[in-house]
């Protein structure tokens, strides 16, 4: 089996189908407190770009960490369609390892519709139903990442838990989707007390921890979602970049000053970047540069892969970060 793994990716995968309708097909008011697009009821509307990716957080994770020069398997359970043979061709080709893939019969496999629209995406999710299946084997590795899984996550969980606690050598990487942010407090505890490293972004921080999300708070989020059991807590926060606190030091870093084509896949982006870096023992500083950097990158795509840099690409890009005067500074 593969002993020599940097990291196990698990959680979901879909395919995503990327539709930009013609503009004047479109009704879209847009303004601060509530933002609307809308179609005429019954119209065949034009749409004049047409574009397929794998998605999902795990894959996502696992293509963005594969990139960057890492031995990668991924834990997923498809479904027995031409779907899920899509996506396992797709991750396949990226080099990610798929012993702990698990085709189910009789199941569908996860689909995604993205709308785009000026740089911003609506997405019409379909999670198929399905029981998660966790693999007969899985070896440890360094590191594992887990995040977003359908509603009936919480046995799966479980299961991951287990095999950390027989695997205490493994670190987590914990990016808890919808359903997680919606779930018990206390489906997540057990999960929590064995992170490593926790990637959220502000609104998801404040419903697990309580804390106040409000602007000048970030110190007190930071420690919240430490003390509830990450060694590192990494919070994202749009345009006003990300910031992370280890226990020690409160770390902050801007944004990179880039037009956005589409956004989705940015914080995913972010979390391979950054977590790449930790895992190749970069201090958190460079991490989080890492992270904006790959988040950067992909945005000037469509869909959540296409823009994920390799790790050759980062020298270049981080010559674009400092040129631009945007900042990494402790607070």
């Amino acid at each position: 089996m593969n002993s020599n793994l940097d990291l196990i990716s698990i959680g979901d995968a879909s395919i995503d189908v990327f539709m930009s309708p013609t503009e004047s097909e479109m009704l879209c008011q847009l303004d601060d407190k509530k933002s609307l697009i809308c179609f005429s009821y019954g119209d065949k509307i034009p749409v004049k770009s047409l574009e397929f990716s794998t998605g999902g957080n795990a894959a996502n994770n696992a293509v963005g960490v594969t990139r960057m020069g890492l031995k990668v398997a991924i834990v997923l359970t498809v479904g027995d369609d031409n779907v899920g043979g899509l996506i396992t061709d797709k991750l396949k080709s990226e080099g990610v390892l798929m012993d702990y893939v698990t085709k189910q019969s009789g199941t569908g496999s996860n689909y995604s519709t993205v709308i785009n629209y000026s740089g911003e995406r609506t997405i019409f999710v379909y999670h198929a139903p399905r029981t998660y299946e966790f693999p007969a084997y899985l070896p440890p590795s360094p590191w594992a990442y887990l995040t977003s899984m359908g509603e009936n996550f919480s046995p799966f969980y479980k299961r991951v838990v287990d095999w950390l606690e027989r695997n205490s050598q493994v670190k987590l990487a914990f990016n808890p989707g919808s359903y997680q942010i919606r779930a018990d407090r206390k489906e997540l505890e057990s999960v929590l007390a064995r992170t490593e490293v926790i990637f959220v972004n502000r609104e998801e921080a404040g419903k697990i921890t309580g804390a106040d999300i409000s602007e000048g708070k970030e110190k007190e989020l930071l420690s919240a979602l430490r003390e509830a059991g990450p060694k590192i807590a990494v919070i994202t926060d749009g345009g006003n970049g990300s910031i992370v606190y280890d226990g020690t030091k409160y770390i902050k870093a801007g944004v990179l000053p880039v037009d956005a084509y589409e956004r989705t896949g940015a914080g995913d982006a972010f979390g391979s970047g950054c977590l790449s870096a930790i895992i190749k023992n970069k201090p958190l500083d460079e991490a989080l540069i890492w992270g904006t950097l790959n988040s950067a990158s992909v945005i000037g795509y469509v869909g959540p892969q296409k823009g994920l840099l390799k790790e050759s690409d980062i020298e270049v890009w981080k010559e674009r970060y400092v040129s631009s005067g945007v900042k990494v500074e402790e607070f």
